[in-house]
């Protein structure tokens, strides 16, 4: 992501937290088993424009950035919230996103290196682990619940992006290593499919003395393409399962135009940083493992820059078109699939709430559709805001109304919630259907415990015969327990009972379905006692 001028760019804003204080800990990391249903099952590879798992069957890679392993905190942002980290997976898993990117720098995979922003009262299983170390719990987590993972270099050290993959401190040969060091290390875990190589490449110096990221230039020093191949055979000779994510430049030449020149010849139509594929079907890249290439460009809205295109008599009917020049085609001629690894908005912009969803038409519906992950989770993306509000726990429906047909959950990840009619609010419930009689059962884990507090889920599951809508669950704490935080419901307590209430867009409970609550509570470790599913007894 990147906050551009008219012909280049800079960082987009990021909040940055105080850290909380560490103390030493330790964690062991276990490979997750292999996802099934919406992220397919086993490794993926590629076959024409389409992502399929090891059965040969379609997959569709609908997800979402997590950011903030690529800043000065080294680890993902939002840690320093009254949220626990995986209360914001499950969220993010029970909103149909069933694939995480994430967004690292070198200086995060450094030895020593320190992650900070981590509010240790609501995550104390963090306190102490390196970026690395946190980084295999939130892989072990997601993949539990069925998601996958693309791990992305988004810039050599955390002051910034770079137009080329590397610069005068963080060398080629650095970045291939680390990259050969990540895939190593999750070499025997199928939630990590692939590498997005390095983030937004683009365009730097003024034409005819181009010195940015070109696209078939072949000068090895600049050619995006021939980097994209270096770097990809290099982590296909250690995991050769791994997808590799090849994004475009902005201009294929590596420089901008000088319009004042008076001469047009090396003037060209440049587009988003990271968003120009035009010259991959003419140049594509050539991996030494078949069916394992996967172009993935970035595109935005006026709420990042804008682009001409948004001011044209004809938008948004033209907007197709522009998509189809720098990358649409690849897909469209079933040269190789598409996964837009980043795109976002604010939606303060009328014409941005057009954009949307016009490109999520674009991407198409269903499992055959285009792959994407949304950027971003964050709600502290200067110029995109998140589908996380700044609280990190309840969502921004206004964006996530126009996602949800689009979504397809992983197994595990709670089932697609009833989506709301684009523009409006929260729908207005049903009216509420009790469970039958024996009709739920409920089982609690423990998931962490301190010195005056601990964390757990407590999981009601619809055993009965019709659909719960809206759903309550509630239960007993012995007196002097005390709620700090939930997630997946509106969990509040009175006295010594807590319930926990449907959030609007996950209303209804299926037969056989289930949900999990999550929280954080003050006092001596307990159970949940007497737990009932709109006053039916568990």
């Amino acid at each position: 992501m990147h906050r551009p001028t008219a012909l280049g760019g800079a960082l987009a804003a990021l909040a940055t937290a105080a850290a909380g204080v560490l103390v030493a800990a330790a964690v062991s990391t276990t490979p997750a088993a292999a996802a099934t249903a919406g992220t397919g099952t086993g490794y993926l590879h590629t076959s024409g424009n389409k992502i399929v798992d090891s059965t040969g069957a379609t997959v569709r890679l609908t997800g979402i950035n997590w950011f903030g392993m690529e800043t000065d905190n080294r680890t993902f942002h939002g840690l320093w919230s009254s949220n626990p980290w995986r209360g914001q997976l499950d969220t993010m898993a029970r909103l149909g996103y069933n694939t995480l990117r994430i967004p690292y720098s070198n200086d995060a995979l450094k030895p020593g290196a320190t992650a900070t922003g981590i509010n240790d009262f609501v995550n104390p299983d963090l306190v102490g682990l390196s970026p690395l170390q946190i980084l295999d719990k939130v892989i072990d987590y997601a993949g539990s619940k069925g998601m996958r993972v693309i791990l992305d270099r988004h810039r050599p050290t955390s002051a910034g992006q770079s137009p080329l993959w590397y610069t005068s401190t963080v060398s080629e040969a650095t970045w291939i290593a680390d990259w050969k060091m990540l895939a190593q290390r999750y070499a025997n875990n199928t939630t990590v499919i692939g590498a997005d190589l390095h983030n937004e490449p683009h365009a730097e110096g003024t034409n005819p003395a181009a010195t940015g990221a070109c696209w078939g230039c072949g000068d090895t020093a600049r050619d995006w393409r021939l980097a994209a191949e270096r770097a990809g055979n290099a982590i296909l000779g250690v995991q050769p399962n791994w997808l590799i994510f090849v994004e475009g430049v902005s201009c294929p030449s590596g420089g901008l135009s000088n319009v004042w020149d008076n001469d047009p010849s090396n003037d060209e139509d440049c587009g988003w940083w990271g968003g120009n594929l035009s010259k991959a079907g003419q140049f594509p890249v050539r991996l030494n493992v078949a069916n394992r290439l996967v172009y993935s460009p970035h595109e935005y809205a006026t709420s990042v820059y804008r682009q001409t295109w948004f001011d044209d008599p004809s938008y948004p009917a033209n907007m197709p078109a522009i998509w189809d020049k720098y990358w649409g085609y690849l897909y469209r001629q079933n040269l190789a699939p598409i996964m837009m690894g980043e795109f976002g908005s604010t939606l303060q912009d009328p014409k941005d709430k057009v954009w949307l969803q016009n490109l999520m038409a674009y991407t198409g519906t269903g499992v055959i559709g285009m792959s994407f992950t949304y950027w971003s989770w964050n709600p502290n993306s200067g110029d995109t805001g998140g589908i996380a509000n700044d609280d990190w726990t309840t969502i921004n429906q206004a964006k996530q109304d126009i996602l949800q047909p689009y979504l397809i959950p992983a197994a595990g990840g709670g089932g697609n919630p009833t989506p709301t009619p684009t523009g409006t609010g929260s729908p207005s419930p049903s009216p509420t259907t009790p469970a039958p009689s024996g009709g739920c059962t409920a089982t609690y884990k423990q998931v962490n415990a301190w010195q005056g507090g601990f964390q757990g889920e407590l999981t009601v599951k619809n055993t009965g015969t019709a659909a719960v809508n809206p759903w309550s669950a509630t239960w007993t704490w012995p007196s002097g327990v005390t709620l700090a935080s939930g997630w997946n419901a509106t969990v509040t307590q009175s006295g010594t009972t807590v319930t926990a209430a449907a959030p609007s867009w996950a209303a209804s409970l299926a037969p056989g379905a289930s949900v999990t609550v999550g929280f954080t509570a003050n006092g001596t470790a307990a159970a949940p006692g007497a737990v009932k599913l709109n006053g039916t007894a568990c």
